[in-house]
């Protein structure tokens, strides 16, 4: 009897743990198919933040004015042959509403119709320009077009305070799960794609370890193993792992250090606009959906009113299923009718799952889709944006040149690489060169041109590889074929089987003196590459390392064979041809010294070592007059001064540019971000009084000319000290612009 009763206790105590268990077990999935609305309310905060600010930025709002130009003959590259860009003052009306749209986002204010005011003009400007086209841009698109279709103005928005049914409402789990499996595609497509050889082999990115973001390794590794390791091996592996690590509570802090720092050496490499903090504001995305209400509670009360609501709990919502109760003690049914009521799945609720299923599925399919759309296959892969393999490919450009003749008179002539466009994407991208011999060919005929032929001649080396052309440059592309389904015809290979031969460039450079450059050159059986030593380059010279060359003297109409090996001087002033002449590739480099440059930097020494000795008084004897402003600076120069001597005055303003660079690398951080933020004002201030300048246009029509250049000139007002191009004086600091 005692151990029945024994039996019939434990069996009672059993059924409660398990009616327990099963309650909690349904909370758990009401949880998973029914989320907090307050996570995916940061998303379209952070989100529609962002978006509004790369407006201003990257999409281009602070200069519209000189890329829509009204009448100015450009060439455009869209996505589609029939887009056209609205007259100018049009397109600043599209940027404000994709403005006002992200805006809305933010705040929640009109939300499906903010969404759609922002993808709709966003898209259109995206497919207008390929050559701007990167995969944070296609990333913002993609994002826009999620929160479209989602429920994130559920909390603390616009809509909520409207209208009680959206206020603190539930969001489904398919939000959540479309918007995670998304950063998650980001960064593990980004790690697929970074096990090709160049990058494992640390030739993609080789150029960033000299970055000053990675002198403390330079502590206690050698440049080499920084190199391979930590650039290129230390993004493999955070790409590969981000997602994973993200996902799982125990990994997610050590995740969340090594994804901010990642992102925050990312905006300080590149210049990638919004995405380093874009991609930030997602990683919380990763957390538990009522985060942040548990971190808004940690205020002090009386800020309560104005911050995000903690409490209540989130009410049902009709975009949610909700299971049914399990069935157990009196209690459990009471707190049962507490709970919402069970809903079964509609067609609604079934669709927007199977949706999302095939939206993730296309999202992994695309980065691999370039078996159906071959015409915009290169040496890489697609249109660059949307595979994901960012930064994997560096390119170099050592000789463009454009060649035109007249279909009627058969005249020859050369363009200047660029004229009629904007960009200089289009040198990589058979399609866009395509779309660029069509354009020229539209208006060469105003400059008495008829019928003009194309050819390109574009040399390009790839991951340090050997420099060679891309395409073929005997094809006019005005009437050569194409199309997005087909393998461009004149593309020309690359010659990947040279690519061991980058070993040993490094052992030539390595050998070579500061003053010495090496360009390595590959080169097709049956081609030539015509190239003109300047005048500069006093010592010049060409050394065959594969196959066999003839090289061409133009003005001595003379011609000279060389074999592997074999080196000879090429005259400098002078044009030279240097024919391929092997049955396979050949394979050679240039050796030259800027014998002007390097005579400039002795004189500058020389300089540098007379002021100094005049500075500390070691110098007694008088300066010549044209040397006397190495006392008394540029500054203080008469404008009719004029028995300066030239190097004087290139190394004084060399030397006043260097002071200037090396204040501003040492400047304070206070400084900085004064710097910086100014620098943003201005840039926003232009673009918004430029919109203002536009929508005034289209109100009430163009007022007098006077007038619309005082409000023009005072929407380009600058500090005075940032008027000179900072750029500039960076590049001047390497190389003597001056020359």
């Amino acid at each position: 009897i005692e151990n029945r009763n024994r039996i019939e206790k434990l069996e009672s105590r059993n059924r409660i743990e398990l009616n327990r268990e099963l309650e909690n077990l349904n909370r758990i999935e009401l949880e998973h198919l029914n989320r907090y609305p307050a996570l995916v309310l940061m998303c379209e905060v952070f989100s529609g933040m962002m978006m509004a600010l790369d407006i201003t930025q990257e999409r281009g709002l602070s200069h519209l004015d000189y890329k829509y130009l009204d009448g100015a003959p450009v060439c455009r590259f869209p996505l589609f042959n029939f887009l056209k860009p609205l007259p100018m003052d049009w397109m600043f009306f599209v940027y404000f509403v994709m403005f006002l749209g992200a805006v809305g986002i933010m705040l929640g204010c009109f939300y499906r119709l903010a969404c759609l005011m922002f993808i709709s003009t966003y898209w259109y400007v995206f497919f207008l320009d390929k050559t701007t086209w990167n995969n944070h841009s296609y990333l913002y698109g993609l994002i826009g077009f999620q929160l479209t279709l989602m429920d994130a103005n559920r909390y603390w928005s616009l809509d909520g305070l409207r209208n009680s049914r959206k206020r603190n409402a539930h969001v489904p789990l398919w939000n959540y799960t479309m918007l995670r499996t998304q950063i998650f595609i980001v960064y593990f497509i980004a790690g697929v794609k970074k096990l090709d050889a160049d990058w494992v082999e640390g030739y993609s990115m080789k150029y960033l370890v000299h970055h000053w973001l990675f002198d403390p390794f330079k502590l206690i590794l050698p440049v080499e193993l920084i190199n391979l390791m930590v650039v290129h091996g230390g993004g493999l592996i955070l790409d590969l792992t981000a997602g994973y690590l993200l996902f799982f509570d125990a990994t997610r802090p050590v995740a969340f250090f090594f994804v901010s720092y990642f992102h925050c050496m990312n905006s300080q490499l590149f210049s990638i606009g919004m995405f380093s903090y874009t991609m930030l504001a997602t990683s919380p995305l990763f957390c538990y959906p009522d985060w942040p209400r548990r971190f808004f509670g940690r205020f002090p009360e009386f800020l309560q009113p104005i911050l995000p609501f903690v409490s209540p709990a989130p009410i049902p919502s009709s975009s949610c299923v909700y299971p049914k109760p399990p069935s157990g003690s009196g209690e459990q049914q009471e707190e049962a009718h507490a709970a919402p009521k069970p809903t079964t799945p509609s067609f609604k609720h079934k669709f927007r799952a199977i949706f999302t299923i095939l939206y993730i599925m296309e999202q992994f399919f695309l980065p691999y889709s370039h078996f159906l759309t071959q015409g915009y296959n290169n040496w890489t892969n697609g249109l660059y944006g949307y595979s994901w393999d960012m930064m994997v490919h560096a390119r170099s450009h050592q000789h463009v040149k454009i060649t035109y003749r007249d279909g009627v008179t058969g005249e020859m002539g050369y363009l200047n690489p660029g004229v009629f466009t904007q960009s200089r994407r289009w040198k990589d991208h058979g399609d866009m060169l395509k779309q660029y011999a069509t354009c020229l060919s539209e208006n060469l005929p105003r400059f008495k041109i008829s019928e003009p032929e194309i050819y390109f001649d574009i040399w390009v080396s790839i991951n340090d590889r050997f420099q060679q052309r891309i395409f073929d440059p005997r094809v006019d592309l005005v009437k050569a074929d194409w199309s997005p389904f087909r393998p461009n015809s004149w593309l020309m290979p690359l010659l990947v089987d040279l690519s061991p031969w980058r070993t040993k460039f490094e052992e030539i450079e390595g050998s070579l003196d500061n003053q010495t450059e090496v360009v390595f050159i590959a080169d097709f059986p049956g081609l030539y590459l015509e190239n003109f030593v300047s005048e500069d380059l006093g010592n010049t010279s060409v050394q065959v390392l594969e196959g066999l060359v003839n090289v061409e003297i133009v003005d001595e109409k003379k011609n000279y064979s060389l074999q592997p090996g074999e080196k000879m001087q090429i005259p400098a002033g002078a044009y030279h041809k240097v024919y391929t002449v092997s049955e396979g590739p050949s394979c050679y480099m240039y050796i030259y010294v800027n014998t002007t440059e390097a005579e400039l930097q002795r004189n500058f020494t020389k300089l540098s070592e007379l002021q100094e000795k005049v500075r500390n008084g070691t110098e007694t004897e008088p300066l010549p007059l044209e040397l006397q402003p190495l006392i008394t600076g540029l500054d203080n120069l008469d404008s009719d001064h004029s028995v300066i001597d030239p190097v004087v005055r290139l190394f004084l303003k060399r030397q006043k540019r260097m002071q200037e660079v090396k204040k501003r690398r040492e400047a304070s951080m206070v400084e900085r971000f004064q710097r910086f933020a100014s620098k943003k004002y201005y840039s926003i201030r232009r673009g918004f009084l430029m919109t203002a300048i536009a929508l005034r246009n289209l109100a009430v029509g163009l007022p007098p000319l006077e007038q619309l250049t005082r409000e023009v000139a005072y929407a380009n007002m600058k500090e005075p000290e940032t008027e000179n191009d900072q750029d500039e004086r960076l590049n001047d600091e390497v190389g003597h612009g001056e020359l």
